[in-house]
């Protein structure tokens, strides 16, 4: 059996040992471990038992706008399904539009993401095999944390401070490479297209705000994920849309916009470009040479990949 057989007989049986594992729900081993002093600012952890080595880690961080959801919204067995696979599994939670406007809760997640690398060794996790997941919100996350330059401060008393905050890969589900509202009426070709009510609280305004004002305007730049891809992003992305890649009009409901795969192909057109990888899947969009087919084995086949 050649390698590529072997690889891909891997990725069809991962399927199977998901869906073996999505009527039980296995405990973490390590609950609400806190990361900060806010109640939200913490994460439920399952670590691999009895690993000889360190394992790699997969990290869930959930959607709801940026004004909802939980961490314990991941879905059960999912968790178990990674930990059959030799891959420990994190859940995040961060805090809401309602305690601030961005960076909170990018930089909350990447806060998370430090304390975990803080305890890498001792919880047996391989530091540079670390990859974040989510949908909508959690995937706005997942790509800020993936192409945001190091947050890390190696000059910090605080030893978590002095952490990377770069992963290893980044996959989405109906998530959004921009929260900057003059992108959207652009790449939608929507000049008048209304604002979302969850983007005002996460820029810090009102909902009738002047999106013109210059601190705005860069509110809205710096939320956006593609706003900080680089060429030396070397982060491979894997996004999966529910809705079809239709046009928008003013009749469009802000749900189906706001989660179109459009926002996924604009990423993939400009990671592209510097040659960096980039793969959206929809029910009419269907990549050619895509080696995954799925975002869960994306998930896995990158966990299992030893960085160069």
């Amino acid at each position: 059996m050649t390698f590529r057989t072997l690889f891909l007989f891997s990725l069809l049986s991962l399927p199977l040992a998901f869906a073996q594992a999505e009527d039980r729900d296995v405990p973490p081993t390590h609950p609400d471990v806190a990361y900060g002093e806010h109640d939200k600012q913490g994460f439920d952890l399952w670590l691999v038992p009895d690993a000889e080595e360190p394992t790699p880690l997969v990290i869930y961080i959930h959607g709801g706008g940026f004004r909802g959801g939980d961490k314990s919204t991941v879905k059960k067995g999912v968790a178990e399904g990674y930990l059959k696979r030799g891959i420990a599994f994190a859940s995040m939670n961060y805090r809401l539009s309602d305690s601030g406007a961005y960076p909170i809760m990018m930089h909350d997640a990447a806060r998370g993401l430090q304390t975990i690398r803080y305890h890498a060794k001792e919880w047996n996790i391989d530091p540079q095999r670390i990859i974040c997941y989510g949908g909508s919100a959690g995937a706005g996350i997942s790509l800020w944390l993936a192409f945001h330059d190091d947050l890390a401060d190696p000059n910090s008393d605080d030893p978590i401070a002095r952490q990377s905050t770069r992963i290893h890969a980044a996959g989405t589900s109906d998530g959004q490479s921009t929260y900057n509202m003059h992108t959207f009426r652009e790449w939608f070709g929507v000049p008048d297209l209304p604002i979302h009510s969850a983007l005002p609280p996460l820029y810090g305004v009102e909902l009738d705000a002047d999106l013109n004002d210059p601190k705005v305007t860069k509110q809205m730049q710096d939320v956006s994920s593609i706003t900080h891809l680089s060429p030396d992003d070397e982060v491979e992305v894997y996004m999966t849309y529910r809705r079809p890649n239709t046009k928008v009009t003013l009749e469009t409901s802000k749900s189906d916009w706001v989660h179109h795969p459009l926002l996924g192909l604009k990423l993939k057109e400009a990671m592209h470009k510097l040659d960096l990888k980039c793969y959206v899947t929809a029910p009419d969009i269907k990549e050619e040479n895509d080696p995954y087919g799925s975002l869960t084995n994306f998930l896995v086949a990158k966990a299992n990949e030893k960085p160069e």
